[in-house]
């Protein structure tokens, strides 16, 4: 007998993600794409984000992506795309909320007060905003999945991304409230925790020999996490391998961040 892997079958689903033009929202969103899902490629910029949509759509065969600009820190941008997506794809079955921001890097003594509003309501607000503009779908069909990316940084103090840090551990408050909230009807809300990711997005953090002598000597798996890693835990989370799996948050992290 042959293996199957219709517990990973996303066909027919739409799942929308932000953050999606590059780095792991791409890779997140080409994962979902090749196991049947449509998929709305969704970040500031209209030309990076069809760049992915162009990818995906060779990649497929067949026009499986579709790209929205939206900055997800403006609620009537958040609508709107929310509003096309349904309109172009129609109603929506899977939510990555990945878009996030950190503009600024040091003690928290120091941060600007419009720096840490702009933390707060991008990486977390925008995320509340959006997980009720795409519940409607997900409750009248008594099923859908929800992921929003937080951080291994959500569970430990730092002395340079304090702010970035409480945002991403808000996010996981988030997740196990709206999982309450929402489980009772079918609708699943997880976190996912990357530890250090080679994106530009975190080029502070690892480009620099002591960083990679760091990871090399204090993560098990020996090595920076990578884009593509998030392929399949997204597939996963997608679908209905994950059936029972709700209000957690997943740590992508090669070990650096175990059970405690």
């Amino acid at each position: 007998m042959g293996v199957t892997t219709d517990i990973f079958d996303l066909s027919g689903r739409v799942a929308l993600l932000t953050g999606a033009s590059k780095g792991m929202g791409r890779c997140m969103a080409i994962g979902l794409a090749k196991h049947g899902s449509k998929v709305v490629v969704s970040s500031r910029k209209a030309d990076q984000c069809q760049q992915v949509v162009d990818e995906i759509n060779e990649l497929c065969g067949e026009e499986r992506a579709i790209g929205i600009a939206c900055n997800v820190g403006y609620k009537d941008q958040l609508e709107n795309l929310v509003a096309e997506t349904r309109d172009r794809l129609g109603p929506i079955d899977t939510l990555v909320a990945n878009a996030g921001v950190n503009p600024f890097y040091g003690s928290m003594s120091d941060i600007p007060d419009e720096a840490f509003d702009k933390v707060m309501a991008t990486n977390v607000r925008s995320n509340h905003w959006l997980c009720q503009m795409v519940a409607p779908d997900m409750l009248e069909k008594g099923r859908g999945s929800i992921m929003i990316t937080a951080s291994t940084g959500a569970f430990a103090g730092s002395e340079t991304l304090g702010t970035y840090n409480i945002s991403k551990l808000a996010d996981i408050a988030l997740v196990r409230n709206l999982a309450v909230e929402w489980g009772p009807k079918g609708v699943r809300v997880n976190a996912i925790c990357p530890g250090l990711i080679k994106t530009d997005f975190a080029k502070a953090l690892w480009d620099n020999p002591e960083a990679a002598q760091r990871v090399t000597e204090q993560t098990p798996l020996r090595r920076f996490g990578e884009s593509e890693d998030f392929e399949g835990i997204v597939v996963y989370l997608a679908s209905d391998a994950s059936a029972y799996m709700t209000g957690q948050a997943l740590t992508i992290c090669g070990g650096t961040h175990m059970y405690r």
